[in-house]
Parts: structure tokens; sequence; C-alpha cells
């Protein structure tokens, strides 16, 4: 029982981490339906920005406190990666906005090994996993059996408060309507005021922001970043966007700690081990599909007319 409590709580901070990168894989595919596959490179770019700002910006007295060179980590991840992901928009997806899907599709993987090769160069020692300073308080949350470090209760505070955000934005701003306006009916949208570029921009720079979020607290718990850890990662948010149903902010989330869970129930119980715990999850997933095709909490597709 003990083994099976810790691996729970385990899959709970893995799907916490999750489901900060498939927010941004399902907004951007609520707006303008388009899946960026180069959404786990904008994840993988915004740990190496925070890195990169550690090692070369911040001075040693700062460096020996974390109460001090997490936020300024957390900025220099999140800005490199709401940079990146702006340049990305602009000169690879908007020329594309129009074009048949395929070509943003291929875009966007082109765009991913890019980035890949980007940050080798860079680091040219990024073939191998770099050390990440762990940079929040040391130690483990005890609660009987159950042994969780502070940098894990850190990532599932972070991902449940920032997904509740993003919903109260969405649902209660006047530019979380022009986002749902947009997504719904973008013409019509445009005809009521809605500037849809801007629309498109920001949802772009919120999934970055959090990304990039993401990236910090991936290398904090994991204290070492590489340069595949964006495909890894965001293959399981990607199939945590589609379990939840692609567009739905809650169902993201939810998808996200499903899959954290069974990959880490799936490692531990099912055979084959942890080297077989992509499997599972792409057994439930299409067990899912299989009997609602538009996800847990999608709507199916509506033809206009």
């Amino acid at each position: 029982m003990s083994i099976l409590l810790q691996q729970l709580a385990n899959g709970v901070v893995q799907g916490g981490l999750i489901a900060l990168i498939a927010l941004g894989y399902t907004m951007v595919y609520g707006i303008i339906q388009l899946i960026n596959f180069a959404h786990g490179e904008i994840f993988m770019v915004g740990a190496y920005g925070s890195l990169a700002t550690y090692t070369w910006l911040l001075p040693q007295g700062i460096k020996d406190s974390w109460v001090l060179s997490l936020p300024l980590m957390l900025l220099g991840g999140v800005v490199v990666a709401v940079v990146i992901a702006l340049i990305m928009e602009r000169f690879a997806y908007r020329p594309l906005r129009n074009a048949p899907r395929l070509a943003p599709l291929i875009t966007a993987l082109g765009i991913s090994v890019a980035l890949q090769e980007a940050v080798r160069t860079f680091y040219p020692d990024a073939t191998s996993a770099l050390r990440f300073p762990r940079v929040f308080a040391e130690g483990n949350l005890a609660l009987g059996p159950i042994s969780v470090p502070w940098s894990g209760v850190l990532i599932i505070v972070v991902s449940i408060v920032l997904s509740v955000l993003l919903q109260v934005y969405i649902n209660r701003s006047r530019m979380g309507r022009a986002m749902r306006a947009t997504a719904q009916d973008p013409d019509t949208a445009k005809l009521m005021g809605v500037n849809p570029d801007r629309v498109i921009v920001l949802t772009f720079v919120l999934g970055a922001a959090l990304a990039g979020v993401a990236g910090l607290l991936y290398g904090s718990y994991i204290t070492n970043v590489n340069i595949d850890m964006g495909f890894q990662t965001g293959i399981f948010a990607f199939t945590a966007a589609v379990l939840g149903g692609v567009g739905s902010i809650r169902g993201a989330v939810i998808g996200a700690f499903i899959i954290g869970l069974v990959k880490t129930i799936g490692g531990q119980y099912m055979p084959g081990g942890t080297q077989y715990d992509y499997v599972w999850i792409f057994v439930v997933l299409i067990l899912v599909l299989v009997f609602r095709p538009q996800g847990l909490f999608g709507e199916p597709e509506r033809v206009r007319a």
C-alpha cells in the first residue's frame, strides 16, 4: 500500500507538470485549429533559458538564495520561451494560416528540429544531460508513507493555481471573451470588432509562458535538462490534451493528471515496468477515443453550413 500511495503522489507531480504544457497545445488548437508540435520545444527552450540566466546572469550571492534566484530564473525562462513563440507565430505560422492543414503541421515539425539544433549549437555539450540547480527548498514533504520533494509540491500547487487563473481569465476577461469568440467563428468575431491576430498572438504568449514555467519546474525537480526533454514531455502533453478534449482547458488539466497517474502506476505494476509505460498511456488514449472520439470533455465538432 505504501508503494501504491507513493506512486500516486509521483503521478500527481508528473501530471501537474504535463498540465502546464498541455494547456498550450489545447489553447492554440482551440483558436486556430493547429496542432503545434513545436510546443514541446518551447518548454525545452524555457528550461535552458532559466539555466542560462542562472549560469551567466546571476551573481554568486543571489545564486546562494533560492528566494532570490527562483523568480529571476523564472523570468529568464518565460522571456526566452515567449520570444521564441512570438517569432515562431509571426514568421512560420501566420503566413500559413489559410494554407492546407498539412502545411503548418509539417512546419511545426521542422521548427521542433530547428529549435533542438539551435540549443545544441548554443550549448555544445547539450547532447548529454546538463545539471540544473535545485533552486527551491531542499528536503521532502512527508505525509505518512508518502514523501514528495518540495519542488514536486511546488509543481502541483503552481499547475493548479495557474490552470484556475487561466480558466477565470478566459471566462471573465474581455480578451478571454475575444478568444472564445475567435475559437467559435473567427469571421464573425472580426465583424464584431475582434482583432484575430492580436488574439492569436496572446494565445501563443500565454501558452509559451506556461511552458517556460514548466521548464523551470522540471529542471528544479529532475535536477538536469537535455534537448530531448521537449519531445518526450511534449508527447505526453499532446496526449493529455487529446484525452481531455482538444480545446478544453479543464480537459487538458484532468487529462494530464490521468496521464501522470497511468505512467507511474503502469511503470510500477504492469508487465514491462517503466520501459512500457508509454504503451499503457496510449492504450488508455485509444480506449477513450474509441468510445468518446471528442475526448473526455470535448464537444463533437460542429460543421458550419
